[in-house]
Formats: structure tokens, sequence, C-alpha cells
């Protein structure tokens, strides 16, 4: 391979440094450059065209030997078949599939990039069409850091991801004690506390209060234009946010140090009716993220209700969904939370799925929404399929955002070693989807059989209720599968 690469780095070098011969030109002027400076910054006017003066070199071999690479299990299988390959390990990893030759890629490239999406590299040969961008990982998000180290936050919208219109997403990261500043939203917040621990309170319109804890697990919801704050606890947190806009970004947050500092001081001092010396010692720039002191355990402590009282308990902004017991099936879990049972999160459902290795999400779409899919754990992959006739497959692992427009069909499978956890966010009033499976389990048997020319045996075996989670083996490279209706 070292030899081939020298000679590659000689016919690059060439290629792109060696001056070529240069006709004279009086329409080429001289450039007087720092010392040292050789070469020609411009070209002779002669060389565009065709070439009559065979000086063009003549550069080795681009195909890569078979010697120098290695073929991933499943790699030489029928394309069609659609297992999934993994790059992880193999030497120089190349773009075949369902042979032992085919197009290789002598570089330039990004080699990670491609372990890291074997299905955009080497797709299965069921791919078709266009399908727009589905992956965004937070990983390539730029992260915007607090005061004084007090955390972080990367942003996921429709800069990064064209195709995610309804829904943007923000992975927030507060250190111990650190607060995210008083503030309020244009778009209505939905959250997941990934880990640690926080204090959030806010005020409705009616001067009504909410304070409370959430841990690892739990949601949170704040409709637009209510103002809240978020604080840690001493072990610091971390949170998943979802906004009801695709072109939400965290820079156009309305912040209370903002508010006093671009509204003029005498209009401040006379709205909360003091002096103007009050606010002297006001931060001259926003906090956003901000070291701060630790918050008492009692929160009662901390609780300012006003003549309004509290937020009524049916109307609260929290919901502590760690504490609910999912819905276990063979392969995984899930667990729904929607209106029906959090109401103030109007229009926000959503999903918490376990798949176990060799699993898979069954093959579903769902009816009134898009779906915003985070990775907490593990890795995955997913095919769009989108009418008439294109599909492609996308690979994702934790950290990473995923999006299915409405009704696109879609999958996701374990493809790890480990159990697969994710969310799945739509902007419904209900939870729900249409599952393959028992579509075609509860549609006339004749029906099916004459679409698909399937055998009764098989017809026999579907289920008439929702599998969410299809078990599997852990070998991705069985191609028989069997499993007991449901």
């Amino acid at each position: 391979m070292k030899s081939l690469q020298a000679s590659l780095l000689i016919c690059i070098s060439q290629t792109w440094a060696a001056p070529a011969p240069q006709a004279s030109s009086s329409a080429v002027d001289p450039v007087f450059g720092p010392p040292g400076a050789s070469g020609s910054l411009r070209p002779s006017p002669d060389l565009v065209g065709y070439d009559s003066s065979n000086h063009v070199s003549k550069s080795p071999s681009t195909e890569i030997p078979p010697d120098e690479f290695e073929l991933a299990p499943g790699q030489s299988d029928d394309a069609d078949l659609g297992l999934f390959i993994d790059l992880s390990k193999v030497k120089n990893p190349q773009p075949i599939r369902g042979g032992t030759t085919g197009p290789t890629d002598p570089g330039p490239r990004t080699e990670a990039y491609d372990r890291l999406n074997s299905d955009l590299f080497i797709p299965p040969g069921t791919d078709s069409g266009d399908v727009a961008n589905a992956k965004w990982p937070f990983a390539l998000s730029h992260n915007r850091h607090g005061l004084a180290g007090a955390g972080w936050a990367r942003n996921q919208n429709q800069d990064q991801l064209p195709i995610a219109t309804a829904m943007a997403g923000v992975d927030m990261r507060l250190s111990p004690n650190a607060y995210r500043e008083l503030h309020w939203h244009k778009s209505a917040e939905w959250a997941l506390m990934l880990n640690g621990s926080a204090r959030i309170a806010a005020v409705n319109e009616d001067g009504q209060n909410f304070i409370d804890d959430v841990t690892e697990g739990d949601v949170w919801f704040f409709p637009a234009g209510i103002p809240h704050s978020i604080q840690a606890f001493e072990n610091g947190c971390e949170f998943l946010l979802v906004f009801s806009d695709g072109a939400f970004s965290e820079e156009n947050t309305f912040l209370i140090t903002e508010l006093i500092d671009r509204t003029p001081e005498t209009v401040v001092a006379k709205n909360f009716r003091t002096s103007l010396d009050t606010f002297k010692n006001a931060p001259d720039k926003q906090l956003w993220i901000f070291p701060g002191t630790p918050a008492p355990e009692d929160i009662e402590k901390q609780n300012q209700t006003g003549p309004a009282g509290l937020i009524p308990k049916e109307n609260t902004y929290s919901f502590h969904w760690s504490e609910q017991q999912p819905y276990r099936v063979p392969g995984g879990s899930i667990k729904i939370l929607d209106p029906e049972t959090f109401p103030i999160a109007s229009g926000f459902s959503a999903a918490l799925v376990t798949v176990e290795p060799g699993a898979m999400r069954e093959m579903h779409w769902h009816t009134t929404s898009d779906e915003w899919t985070y990775f907490i754990q593990g890795q995955a992959r997913l095919t769009v399929y989108q009418a008439p006739s294109s599909s492609r497959t996308f690979d994702f692992s934790a950290g990473d955002v995923g999006y299915v427009p409405v009704p696109n069909a879609h999958y996701l499978e374990n493809t790890g070693n480990e159990t697969l956890i994710f969310l799945e966010v739509l902007r419904a009033s209900r939870y729900a989807d249409i599952s393959v499976n028992q579509w075609l389990g509860i549609t006339p048997k004749q029906v099916v059989k004459d679409h698909l020319k399937v055998e009764d045996a098989f017809l026999d075996t579907l289920p008439k209720v929702k599998p969410f989670i299809v078990p599997g083996n852990k070998d991705l490279l069985t191609t028989n599968f069997t499993g007991s209706p449901l």
C-alpha cells in the first residue's frame, strides 16, 4: 500500500504543483511577490482548450488493488439484501457491495465518515432516487460556551438540516449550580432531561407561578412566550430541547439582561418605580449561561407565590416521566407521552424507545406529523421510503438527530452491540403511527396474497396488534428470521 500511496503522491505533486510548459504571452503581466517566490500565479491563455503539445503526464492506475483493502462481512452478498456493513475494523474500506470487486475510492476522502456512514458509502441495492438528507450529528454543530465554564449549548435547525421544517433541537449542558438565565421564546419548548437534575421555574399570563425539580428522564414544556429559568443542582445536568419551529435558533432567545440593557434607563427606573442607581451594576451584556449560587434543597424556600397562586397541577409545566414503567415487548420497550396525559404540552407527542441488539423498531409511518428523532445511546440505521419509488438509508449513533417527513415510511434497526435508546418527537396532539405489520395483519388475507404473492403460512404469522419492536438475531448477517405472531 505504501508503494501505491507513494506513486499517487508523486502523481499528485506532478499534476498539482509542477509548472506546465508555458507559452510566452504578453497578456500575462509579471507578478512581483515576496522574496523566494517562484512559478506562475496565473497560467498562459494558450493552455485553454484542446491540447496538442503532448505534455500531459501519464498517471499510474487510480484503482486500488485487492491486496490493499479488505471487505467487511456481508459486503460480497447480494446488494438487495441490504445487510448492515460494519466498516469499523476493516483496512482501507471501499464502496463495494454485492461482489468482491467494484468501484474503489483512492481519495481524497475522510475515512472516518465512511466508517460511520457505511449505508451512504455503500448503499443497499434497494436505495433509489433522491431523498433529502435525514441526519445531523450535534457533534458538527457549533458549541457555544457560557460564562466562566458554566456550560454550553449546540443547536440544530434548518441551517444544518434543511428538511427539518417543523422542529429544531438544542443540546444544552449546565455545570454545577449554573443557570440558564431568565428568558422566553417565540417557539414552544419541549425538554427531556438526559442526565443530572435541575430546578425549573416559570410564571404564566395570569400571574400564577410554577417551580419544580426534575431529574434524568423527566420532561418539561413551556408554551411560547412563557418566561422561565433553569438551574442545575450540585452535580450539573444536560438536557435536550425541542422547539416548535424548524428555523429556531438558540441565539434568538429573549433574555432578561438584554431587556434591561436595551430599554432606556429612565424608562426602566420608571417601570420599577426606583432610582437610576438601582441597576447600575446590572450586566452590560447577556448572561445566557452563567455560574450561580447553590439552590436551597428545600424548594419551598424559593416559592414566591403571588395572589393568583400556583399553576393548577393539571396545567403545570413538568412531567416526571422517569417514574413511568415502559411497555415491554420482545426486543425492547416503548413509553409514550402526549397531551392526553401531559395536557399543557399542546401539539407535542413523544415516544422513548429501547431496542435490543439485532432488533428493530418496526416499519411504520406517522399520519399527522414529521418525526424528529434524537439518539441517546447505541447505533442504528434507518431507511426512508418516499413515494413513489425513492428510498435512502442512513446510519446514526449517540448524539445524532434524525428527521423523517410525514408520511414517509421508515424503521430503526439496532446495528450495535448495546441497547439502542432514542426519542421520537412529533408535532401532534396524540402519539400515533401506522404499523405495517398490523396493517397487513388485519387486511383480508386474499388481498395481501394477491398483492404480494406470499404463502398462507406467512399470512398466518401476521400480528393483529401493533408490535412496536421486532426482535432479531444479534448477528445482522442472518437472513432467515422466525418469530411467534403477537
